[in-house]
């Protein structure tokens, strides 16, 4: 198994051009933080998911998945999961925790092989 976690200031994610955007967050994502009165907080915890995420599949030598193949959903349950949308050649389990407050946004994610 294998950790990750990430940290982030909010106000980072405050009017950050479209193209940056598009180029980290998926479809899903940006409409489900954009439906916030403060999308920034959303994104932020989001941001920090991905970076978790890469730490954690680094550390299990799974390299070359880009920020916008990472993708943070919500299931039946409304808790948040990871998706990987490319192809991997292992079958990774990720569990994810975000949390976030009126500064800063943390994500926390385990991966384990299956």
């Amino acid at each position: 198994m294998a950790v990750g976690v990430d940290i982030e200031d909010i106000s980072r994610f405050k009017d950050k051009s479209e193209e940056f955007i598009d180029r980290i967050f998926t479809d899903l994502e940006q409409e489900y933080c954009c439906k916030f009165s403060k999308p920034e907080s959303h994104f932020a915890a989001r941001f920090c998911a991905k970076e978790a995420v890469i730490k954690a599949l680094t550390a299990l030598n799974i390299t070359g998945v880009q920020f916008n193949e990472i993708e943070v959903f919500h299931n039946e349950n409304k808790c948040p999961q990871i998706r990987i949308l490319k192809k991997l050649d292992k079958n990774i389990n990720f569990q994810l925790s975000l949390s976030h407050d009126r500064s800063k946004a943390i994500a926390f994610v385990t991966a384990e092989e299956q």
